[in-house]
């Protein structure tokens, strides 16, 4: 019995000693693998040489994910490369294992990711974890469906839809013959934008190539979904959103790997889909910050898809109600056309008027300098309920959002932090903003008045209010985590904070904008042309002939510009005057933000071009930030980005402290 045990033991070392033999056999076929590593260290921020085991051979694909051994620890990484030759002078370490042999990293997001780093200071490990999502190994065992034969392109009813369009007809025809016409498009009020999406996609899928679109959010994916599949039939195209669940959302993503689905529409992350044969790409709202990565090296959609147009030679369609200074910039440049609907059009569209302390409004009303909801608006409201839903849109999340003395209008604080009060629901107290406390025997500091007025009221307020003077109206809200996707015909007053209004079966019948010298008062670059894409994304849910009345100044560049509906002319002057301040998007711009002797020395070892200008540093935050402003002309924007990649390659060698690096930020406070 023992030798038998004896024997099996000795069978089974000889068999393990077999194994690891076998293992480090080196494949005859490309046995060099260069594999990206996952490690977040810019100096290490390049592909690394390993030997492939023989066992390997067949399955460590470029594309492949695998675990390789680095400073002492087992890491994840992507093979990028197979190859017959290293130069790598010495033994290379073997793969030590292939985690899964599903090509997930397609040569082209590859470059891409690559080129996002370069572009942004990051490093091609953090632009990764945007790009594919986490594995599921369950979805990754089940086969990609076919899609099913498309649709016959229907050209007839892609140009009634685009009719009103001028050069729509010709920019049809060329994405449905194989071309790759880039334009920047103005959508006029009341359109139905996702149905335009779903034609310009059908005609490029027509052609034999892909589309990727990109909109904001989960509300306007559901949109474009639905425009898809009326068009295109059910089955040509997945949706990639964060929020579909990690086994649904790596299912679609191999669809699109795999080549099984070449429609892809999503939020940013979707930018990086890896759609086989890509002939278009499609931005929709292009000014909202959620375009815009939170997470390093804080790339944006819009740049993101037009370095893909521009490598992968594809079709651009770049839309919105408004137009930011970016796609002004493109069309000032030659590298885009403009794509419009025609002044006469879009008179008919919608009637935008202005009330609030005009001399006019204060011969009707002398009260309407301290009124924000004047009489001219009541009006609007009880006109357009006839008909219709009414949306209200008020830039503030909550009741009262911000106190003051009833008397001397001096800011209320907290007694225990200083922090400004609020009043939370109409059932509650004053109570802190920052620390919570509650302060109901609050005392004016510098009159002793005891008496609260809220010069800033939040959408709750503006329900309760709306509800009191319409009765017999239904008044909804959408708002922070209520937020409605859609609402029926029926009459109602729909109150919603920008990017929260749900669309209006056969759209609403006006839309009032409130607390415009709120939504223009931000201290930011973007304050203005930021408050004017808010206002036209609403008064663009607004059904043709309709109405939308603002409370505002209505001298107002902006406003004006929403009155007359001239989102390229506001652009085309804004655009202007930056060119003249020398601000984006006619320069480039840098931010580094981190502790003063962190920054100090960030400068120091920063090798700029000779045009950049430092601006800075200043205080930020709370914390005790500092920031930094480097600036360029947007020729030299090439040149700051490879100077701040190298600082962050070596501020990462010699473990120096942490700083923050944005390249083009969306906004600068």
């Amino acid at each position: 019995m023992v030798r038998a045990t004896v024997r099996a033991s000795r069978a089974k070392a000889r068999a393990t000693r077999a194994t690891k033999a076998a293992e480090q056999q080196t494949t005859d076929e490309d046995p060099v693998a260069r594999v990206l590593v996952d490690v977040p260290l810019a100096h290490l921020d390049r592909p690394f040489d390993y030997s492939v085991p023989a066992a390997m051979g067949a399955t460590a694909v470029p594309g492949a994910r695998v675990k390789v051994r680095f400073a002492g620890q087992d890491v994840d990484g992507y093979v990028v490369e197979r190859a017959a030759t290293t130069d790598h002078q010495g033994r290379l370490t073997h793969l030590r294992r292939v985690v899964s042999a599903e090509p997930v990293l397609s040569p082209a997001v590859e470059r891409l990711s690559a080129e996002i780093a370069a572009r942004y200071a990051g490093t091609r490990s953090d632009v990764l974890r945007l790009a594919v999502p986490p594995r599921h190994a369950t979805s990754e065992k089940e086969p990609s469906a076919p899609a099913p034969p498309p649709t016959a392109y229907d050209p007839t009813a892609a140009a009634a839809a685009w009719g009103e369009h001028e050069h729509a007809e010709a920019f049809l025809h060329h994405l449905a013959g194989g071309g790759s016409p880039r334009a920047v498009w103005g959508v006029a009020p009341g359109a139905d934008w996702p149905t335009l999406v779903a034609h310009a996609v059908a005609a490029t899928y027509a052609s034999g190539r892909g589309v990727l679109v990109c909109v904001p959010d989960g509300k306007d994916v559901a949109r474009v979904d639905a425009a898809l599949t009326a068009v295109l039939g059910e089955g040509h195209h997945v949706t990639l959103t964060a929020d579909a669940g990690p086994a649904r959302r790596y299912r679609d993503f191999l669809a699109v790997s795999r080549g099984a689905r070449r429609v892809v529409v999503g939020t940013r992350a979707a930018a990086f889909a890896p759609v086989h044969d890509l002939g278009l790409v499609v931005i929709w709202d292009d000014g909202d910050d959620l375009h815009a990565e939170p997470r390093a090296p804080y790339p944006h959609t819009r740049e993101t898809l037009l370095l893909r147009a521009e490598h992968e030679d594809t079709a651009v369609l770049l839309g919105g109600f408004a137009r930011t200074v970016e796609a002004e910039y493109l069309l000032r440049t030659g590298w885009a056309h403009e794509l419009s609907v025609g002044r006469g059009v879009l008179r008919g569209r919608v009637r935008v008027s202005v009330t609030g302390a005009t001399d006019v409004d204060l011969e009707r009303d002398t009260h309407a300098r301290a009124s924000r909801v004047p009489r001219q608006v009541h009006a609007a409201l009880r006109e357009a309920l006839a008909t219709g839903p009414v949306l209200v849109q008020t830039p503030r999340l909550g009741y009262a959002t911000s106190l003051a003395c009833e008397r001397c209008r001096t800011p209320a604080r907290c007694t225990t932090c200083t922090g400004p009060l609020a009043i939370p629901a109409p059932t509650q107290s004053p109570a802190c903003r920052w620390c919570g406390t509650p302060d109901e025997a609050w005392a004016c500091s510098a009159c002793g008045h005891r008496g609260l007025r809220a010069p800033v009221l939040g959408d709750a307020r503006t329900a309760e209010e709306l509800g009191r003077s319409f009765p017999s109206t239904r008044v909804r809200t959408s708002s922070g985590d209520r937020v409605l996707t859609d609402v029926d015909d029926a009459p109602a007053i729909v109150v919603a904070t920008p990017g929260a209004e749900p669309v209006a079966a056969g759209g609403y019948a006006a839309v009032v904008l409130l607390d415009s010298w709120l939504t223009l008062g931000r201290i930011d670059l973007r304050a203005d042309e930021e408050a004017l894409r808010r206002w036209a994304n609403a008064v663009g849910l607004v059904r043709p002939g309709g109405s939308a009345v603002v409370v505002g100044d209505p001298a107002h560049p902006a406003v004006q510009a929403l009155v007359r509906w001239d989102m390229g002319g506001y652009a085309a002057r804004e655009t202007r005057e930056r060119v003249e301040a020398h601000l984006p998007p006619a320069s480039r711009l840098a931010t580094v933000v981190g502790d003063p002797g962190a920054v100090d020395d960030a400068l120091t070892l920063l090798v700029a071009p000779p045009s950049a200008e430092v601006l800075g540093p200043v205080d930020v935050g709370d914390e005790g930030e500092n920031r930094v402003v480097i600036r360029v002309p947007r020729s030299h924007g090439a040149e700051l980005s490879a100077a701040l990649g190298d600082l962050q390659r070596l501020r990462s060698s010699r473990k120096l402290d942490a700083v923050r690096i944005q390249v083009d930020p969306q906004s600068i406070a």
